[in-house]
């Protein structure tokens, strides 16, 4: 009888580059209410808008997922910019599962685009806008070195009503 234990959640989670085989994955990701809530993506994408969007590469977009099992649930891309004065920075988004949220898949990914952004791509700023009533998120990207640079009122229609974002960036 084995009395192995089974490994604490976070080191099942394997991070590797997003490819264009995991577009169902990432609409599944993006169908969450929560996830595409707090983020600018629409409810119900359609696998067809994920096969699309994951097709079109680019040099300056690094995008990672985090699998469980070979099952991506949860990505982050770093887009670095194109605009020869601008090259030093780059900007994020990311997608969690609501089944997985809250559970660290999202430092994982942040920590990793980071590295990426300091030691292989030697960009001095990073930048995000989010939602200002995502306080779990606000607290990651505080935790990562974000700060908040300033808010943007009536940003985004939500649910019903026009909602305030806040821009928080990283410098190095």
């Amino acid at each position: 009888m084995s009395t192995k234990t089974p490994k604490p959640f976070l080191e099942r989670v394997v991070l590797r580059a997003l490819e264009p085989e995991d577009y169902a994955a990432m609409r599944e990701i993006f169908a969450q209410p929560k996830a595409f809530a707090d983020t600018m993506h629409m409810p119900f994408p359609s696998k067809q808008m994920w096969q699309q969007r994951l097709a079109q590469t680019s040099p300056s977009r690094h995008s990672l997922v985090a699998c469980v099992d070979d099952l991506p649930i949860g990505n982050i891309g770093l887009i670095v910019s194109e605009r020869p004065r601008q090259r030093h920075m780059g900007s994020v988004g990311m997608g969690v599962h609501d089944d997985y949220a809250g559970r660290g898949v999202g430092e994982l990914l942040m920590r990793a685009a980071l590295d990426l952004a300091d030691n292989w791509l030697n960009l001095s700023r990073v930048e995000l806008t989010i939602f200002a009533d995502n306080e779990r998120a606000i607290r990651l990207y505080e935790r990562t070195g974000f700060e908040t640079e300033g808010r943007l009122k009536r940003y985004a229609f939500r649910e019903g009503e026009l909602v305030d974002a806040l821009v928080m960036a990283r410098l190095t």
